[in-house]
């Protein structure tokens, strides 16, 4: 039984896409994971490895403007999956009720759009990947595999000509396992 954290060394974009799909044959319906890290750290590509894994066909592109995606593929065991793919960078606005707290706000935020239940009980046949979610995350699944990507920007980055960044460039991504469903969670 495993519940102790796990911290690998991602040196490129391909090996990042690679992870993503190492832990989508992993899950299975009603999990929640919850990926972390600064702009330009991996989430996304992550996120593209981990709907390759699922097996879905359509593009993993960054829900920020959209805040979800909703996807479908299959888990390894070949039953259906319905992929939830979060990003809550753009939400938790500074209009507050009085008295409410950020994670209140966010919640709210959630049902607005009608999130809120997929992250309190996904479904059997759902997943939700959670992008910039750390407070709604903790509020709203007691169980969860969290995902957090450092990048640092010196001289280990890789940038382009432009000095953009790439794909490539050394991660440290920790995996910490919450609740009794990631006890036996293992790359």
């Amino acid at each position: 039984m495993n519940t102790e954290n796990i911290t690998v060394a991602v040196p490129t974009g391909e090996g990042m896409r690679e992870l993503g799909r190492r832990v989508a044959e992993q899950v299975r319906g009603g999990d929640v994971l919850l990926l972390s890290g600064p702009l330009g750290a991996g989430k996304t590509t992550f996120a593209q490895g981990f709907g390759a894994g699922l097996a879905i066909t359509e593009p993993i592109v960054s829900p920020t403007f959209t805040i979800a995606r909703e996807l479908d593929g299959r888990f390894a065991d070949g039953t259906p999956a319905h992929l939830v793919h979060v990003d809550a960078y753009r939400l938790g606005g500074s209009s507050y009720a009085p008295g409410q707290d950020a994670v209140g706000r966010l919640l709210d935020e959630l049902e607005s759009l009608g999130l809120d239940e997929e992250l309190e009980d996904p479904g059997e046949h759902t997943v939700v990947l959670m992008e910039w979610g750390e407070q709604m995350a903790t509020a709203l699944a007691p169980e969860r595999l969290e995902i957090h990507i450092d990048r640092p920007l010196d001289a280990a980055a890789v940038t382009d000509e432009d000095g953009e960044l790439t794909g490539d460039g050394e991660r440290t991504v920790t995996f910490v396992p919450v609740g009794a469903r990631w006890e036996s969670f293992a790359l």
